[in-house]
Order: structure tokens, then C-alpha cells, then sequence
């Protein structure tokens, strides 16, 4: 019986997992960084243990100190979560060796499944179907003849991929001979950094697949289930963004076959818990073992909210000895289930990760609506972590009603502070090929994210919300005015004279000028004239029509930035400066940090020639790389980062002399 349970992470999956174990009467422990002192999931816990530090390896992925935290609180369990330690079998073991239940499976069987290379040599001994491939070790020279010929034997395109670890860390296409010295040693990079081991393997790639996924269970008992399978094939930088239950492309024959597969993958491990073994399927319904994870997924709700299990009960039942109850042995589905992550991340960016204060996060309460969420209002996003923010999931009576909830949800939510994709989830959700799931792996590369993300009004949107949000500053101010408060905003004794207020936001500058008479509002944007007519302005809430139709308008104000959210979507404006400081002129060819990082490489040199797209630096956030290039052929002037040096956003790194 478990009566005291640490919980070995942090966000969401924290959260979610302490929500089930106060219900289970189980005492909980959250252990913490010093980045998420202040974190929901700290305050939510009985107990937690300060892990000093900010960086996953001083924190997190520190075994020992987890440990040593649940000894300190009496703790007679750890669930692990899903990454940080929870495929790691030297921890596992460590909280065996100090008498502590491990929330999942043996050591041995997440050993078994840890290396992918040693993985997929045993599911095909089971009998299960495999790629071809070839491992790469983590250390020493690459051998670019040898690499050729294993890249050969294996047949273009293949993939690179870490053969300890997932989430897309690790991992490249490779489509010619000539590409594959580069991506292997990028992989290996990655691959340390993220796992601690830079060991990587080639793996046939099959060109569009489905990436479909089986849920797996197995208790103490011998018994091992199937609870059917989850389609997450859009995916960007092969990290899954949706994912749903069950496959619009799985058939019951397909099922069936699915699952005896996973079982069989199970079965040949000794598994116990909650397990998912993931496959491509290729076009014509043929199936491929991809990976055994040995650990709650974070995709689990869809299989929750279709069987109506708790898997993290069965988790903790099975934990303490239980078997599997005929709930879960007898489980069906019912109805459809679809999931988006809602990543802090600037889409038209190319998915960088974004930091900041969340000044709201707010999701409608909508029938059959979950959110999984980490954060709140005035949570801060650092650089340290994931920068997902929450799981959004619908459940309905078929797909086509989860995905309208879904859309409807993520449409009405109240995100501000820190960028996200939630334009793209909501397009995603709304757009025909995926409505009709049509969809795989390349989803995203036949549909631009950029052009998902916008909404089709975007640019009314735009002159709607920037006169919205002049009106309710002026609304602000006349309401915190000590004389002539009644006098209504804008109002003007020289006809002529309008009041102006501008604002930024991105690229765009939005001029909005308007005078209140007797006869009404008269407004602009950009010089353009507006039909307005403003049944209300304050300074949180603007309704007015325009152009003949009544729209409303939340307003919410932080500093100088403006934040509207209305039918026609939402805009985030900074109101300039009347007055502004002059600002020194940067040198032309400045490079800048485009977020929060580490440098973990400088490529050139000053002095040195570079060309157009060569990598000058790379930097290392939220546990991915990525390259600044020099944006046209040039001289390295000057270079202002160092290896191991920590930079904020809109640091210059370097500056490149066009030439």
C-alpha cells in the first residue's frame, strides 16, 4: 500500500499526477528548481524538497537527490512522470535499492528498451516487424566511408536517431550520401546533451507514414493488456502536437493486429505498467516497430477519456501489487478523443521557444473539455525546460465533435504574456484535409504553419483591436482623472484636433486617431476611416461596431503592452512611446540570440570570410539546438559569445560585414 508518493518532475504531468493521488488518499511530495519555486505544482503538493540549481542535469536528473528527498519526507513511493528519470533503469534501481516503490517498470525491462538498437533486435526475436538499420557509437572520429556504406546498406532517405532517448532530440533525415557525416554528428551532439549519450542509430525512413501508437498495460500478475491505439502523426521537429484516440486510419481487423503486436512487444520484456509501443504504418497498412516507451506518455488523456480509465490509479494500483482490475481488462472504447499541446513558441519563427510571464491562461469550461495544464496566471516560462504550457483535450461522441470543441476551446482561451501556437493548433483543427484525416507525418510540410496560423480576418482584426485598445486606455485614464472625469474620451474643443495613439506589434506599426463629438465617434486607423458607432468603452471591456457589424472586445493592459481577444481573434499591441529616448544605432549585420540560451558552439572565427546560411553560433534551449546563420556573405567583425556563456534574448552574438 502506498501512502506517501514523490512526484520526480514538475509542470503539468506533476499536477495531473498529484491530482490522483489526493484522490487515492495518497500524501504527495513535489521536489522543485529554483526556477519553479512559485510553480503550481509546488503549491499544489503536501510536501516539497528545494533542488538548488536551474538546468535539468543540477536538478531533475539529479537521482541521488530524489532519493535523498523522499527519504527526507517519508516517502514510500516515486512516479516519475515522463522524461527526466523516468526511463532511467540506474534510477529505478536506485529507488529499489532504498526501499522505495518505483512507480513503473523494472529496471531490466527499461534497460531492455532504453537502447533502441538493443530494442528493436528483440521485438523482431518476438516476432514483431522492424526497419532495417545500423548503430553509430557515441564517441570518437566518424568514419565517413563507413557511415557511407551502413547508409547504403540501409537505402536513402533514413533516419538519424538517438538510440537513448525521443521526443525528436537526436534526430534528422537524411536523403543523400553527402548529408548523412553532418546530421549523424548533429545527432550525436544533441543526443548527449539531451540523454547523457551521444549513441545513435540509422534507421530506414518510410516516406508520409502514420506514427500510431499502442497503449499497453501489464501487472505483476503476468496479465498484459492492450488499450488500443493513439494516431500522432502531426508532429513538428518530430515532437507530436496532436494527438487523438482512436486512429481514423486503424480498422478493428488493423486494431486487433496492432494490439496482439504490443502485447507480444510487452510479453517479451516482462512488463509491468503502463507502457506504449509505437509503429509507422505505411500506406498500405503495413505496420513497423519504432520504440517501446517505458513510461506514462504524455498523450495519455485520449486514452483516458475514450476507455473513461484513470491510468495513473491503474499506475499506482498496479505499483502496489494489484492486478489489473477487469475495467481495464474489459476496457472499450467509447466515443473520440483529441489532444493539441500548447507549446510557448513563435510559429512563423520556425518554432522557436518563447520566455516570459503568462499574465493569463485562460481556457474556457467547455462540455468535454480537460486541460492538463502546468501554469497560471503569472507563471514565468524559462529557458531551462519543455516550453509546453498545457494539454488541451476534447471528447465527444465522434471525431468530428471533439475536434469542433477542441477548436472552439483553444479559439476562446485568454493566452497572454508568452507567444504560442495556438493560431496553428486552432487552423490545424479547422482545416479540411485534417477534418477528414487525411493526414500523416508530413502534414505539416504540405501545410504551412505560417498560413495555418492566420486567421482569415487577421488584418481587421488588427485595425479592430488597435481601436479597441485605444479606447479602452483612454477609458483608463478619464476613470482615473481627478477632474472633468465625465467628459467622455476623446472629446475635443478644436474640431480638427484628433487624439492619437500608436501601437506595435510585430513588424506592424498601427496609428489610431478618434475624436468624440455630438455626433458620434470618428476614428482611423492608418489614415483608413472607420464606420464606428461604441455602445461601450472601459478599460477591460470595448463593444462597438464597425463597418455595420457589432463586435465585443477584451481588453486586458500589462505595462505598456495591450492584449484583445474578440471573435476575430487575438492581438497583442505595445502602446510606442509619446516621447521616446533616442537609442544608440547598432552596427549593421548584427547577429542576435533569437531566445534565452546557452552557446554551445562558435563556429568561425573574426577575420574569417563566411557565406550566406554558414553557422556561426548554436545555442542550447529548452534542450534543443539551434543555428544562427550568417545572413548573407561577409566578414566575421566581430564575435561577442563563448561557450558555456548564458545570453538573453536579442544578445548580439557576432556581427558579419556584408561583402
Amino acid at each position: 500500500m502506498i501512502t506517501k508518493l514523490l512526484v520526480a518532475n514538475r509542470g503539468e504531468i506533476a499536477l495531473r499526477i498529484m491530482r490522483t493521488a489526493r484522490a487515492m488518499d495518497i500524501a504527495t511530495v513535489a521536489v522543485f528548481s529554483d526556477p519553479d519555486a512559485d510553480a503550481p505544482f509546488v503549491a499544489a503538493a503536501d510536501e516539497a524538497v528545494h533542488l538548488p540549481g536551474a538546468a535539468p542535469g543540477e536538478t531533475y536528473l539529479r537521482g541521488e537527490l530524489v532519493v535523498e528527498a523522499a527519504r527526507a519526507t517519508g516517502a514510500d513511493a516515486v512516479h516519475p512522470g515522463y522524461g527526466f528519470l523516468s526511463e532511467n533503469a540506474g534510477f529505478a534501481r536506485a529507488c529499489a535499492d532504498a526501499g522505495l516503490v518505483f512507480v513503473g517498470p523494472s529496471p531490466e525491462a527499461i534497460e531492455a528498451m532504453g537502447s533502441k538498437t538493443a530494442a528493436k533486435e528483440r521485438m523482431a526475436a518476438a516476432g514483431v516487424p522492424t526497419l532495417p538499420g545500423a548503430v553509430i557509437g557515441a564517441r570518437g572520429e566518424l568514419d565517413e566511408a563507413a557511415l557511407r556504406r551502413a547508409g547504403d546498406g540501409i537505402g536513402y532517405p533514413l533516419l538519424v536517431k538517438a538510440a537513448f532517448g525521443g521526443g525528436g532530440r537526436g534526430m534528422r533525415i537524411v536523403r543523400a550520401a553527402d548529408e548523412l557525416t553532418e546530421a549523424v554528428a548533429g545527432a550525436r551532439r544533441e543526443a548527449a546533451s539531451a540523454f547523457g549519450d551521444g549513441t545513435v542509430f540509422l534507421e530506414r525512413f518510410v516516406e508520409l507514414p502514420r506514427h500510431v501508437e499502442v497503449q499497453v498495460f501489464g501487472d505483476t500478475h503476468g496479465t498484459v493488456v492492450s488499450l488500443f491505439e493513439r494516431e500522432c502523426s502531426i508532429q513538428r521537429r518530430y515532437q507530436k502536437i496532436v494527438e487523438e484516440a482512436p486512429s481514423p486510419a486503424v480498422p478493428p481487423e488493423l486494431r486487433a493486429e496492432l494490439g496482439a503486436a504490443a502485447v507480444a512487444a510487452a510479453k517479451a520484456i516482462d512488463y509491468v505498467g503502463a507502457g506504449t509501443v509505437e509503429f509507422v504504418l505505411d500506406a498500405g497498412g503495413r505496420f513497423f516497430f519504432l520504440e517501446v516507451n517505458t513510461r506514462l506518455q504524455v498523450e495519455h488523456p485520449v486514452t483516458e477519456l475514450v476507455t473513461g480509465l484513470d491510468l495513473v490509479r491503474v499506475q499506482l494500483q498496479v505499483a502496489a501489487g494489484e492486478p489489473l482490475p477487469d475495467e481495464v481488462t474489459g476496457a472499450s472504447i467509447d466515443g473520440h478523443a483529441v489532444e493539441v499541446r500548447l507549446y510557448a513558441e513563435d510559429v512563423p519563427a520556425g518554432f522557436l521557444p518563447a520566455t516570459g510571464t503568462l499574465h493569463r491562461f485562460a481556457v474556457p469550461d467547455l462540455p468535454g473539455l480537460r486541460v492538463d495544464a502546468g501554469v497560471a496566471d503569472g507563471s514565468v516560462v524559462s529557458p531551462f525546460y519543455d516550453p509546453m504550457l498545457a494539454k488541451v483535450v476534447a471528447h465527444g461522441p465522434t471525431r468530428d465533435a471533439a475536434c469542433r470543441t477542441l477548436a472552439r476551446a483553444l479559439a476562446e482561451a485568454r493566452l497572454h504574456g508568452v507567444t504560442t501556437n495556438r493560431d496553428l493548433l486552432v487552423g490545424i483543427l479547422r482545416e479540411d484535409e485534417f477534418r477528414r484525416g487525411a493526414i500523416d507525418t508530413g502534414y505539416l510540410e504540405r501545410h504551412d504553419p505560417e498560413e495555418l496560423s492566420r486567421h482569415p480576418q487577421q488584418e481587421l482584426a488588427l485595425r479592430v483591436h488597435a481601436l479597441a485598445a485605444a479606447l479602452a486606455g483612454a477609458a483608463e485614464r478619464r476613470a482615473a482623472a481627478r477632474v472633468q472625469a465625465s467628459i467622455p474620451a476623446g472629446w475635443r474643443n478644436v474640431p480638427n484636433a484628433d487624439a492619437t495613439t500608436t501601437f506595435v506589434t510585430g513588424d506592424r506599426t498601427l496609428e489610431v486617431g478618434y475624436r468624440a463629438s455630438r455626433d458620434g465617434l470618428r476614428a482611423a486607423v492608418d489614415g483608413e476611416r472607420l464606420d464606428v458607432a461604441v455602445a461601450e468603452a472601459a478599460a477591460d471591456r470595448v463593444v462597438l461596431t464597425v463597418d455595420g457589424v457589432r463586435r465585443t472586445v477584451d481588453v486586458h493592459r500589462v505595462g505598456a503592452t495591450v492584449y484583445c481577444d474578440s471573435a476575430l481573434g487575438a492581438s497583442a499591441l505595445t502602446e510606442a512611446e509619446r516621447f521616446p529616448e533616442p537609442v544608440a544605432e547598432e552596427e549593421a549585420g548584427s547577429l542576435h540570440a533569437p531566445m534565452p540560451g546557452t552557446v554551445v558552439r562558435v563556429e568561425v572565427e573574426e577575420g574569417q570570410h563566411v557565406r550566406a546560411g554558414t553557422v556561426v553560433v548554436v545555442l542550447e534551449a529548452m534542450k534543443m539546438e539551434h543555428a544562427v546563420r550568417a545572413p548573407y556573405d561577409g566578414l566575421v567583425a566581430s564575435l561577442s559569445a563563448s561557450v558555456g556563456q548564458a545570453v538573453d534574448t536579442g544578445h548580439v552574438l557576432a556581427v558579419v560585414a556584408e561583402s
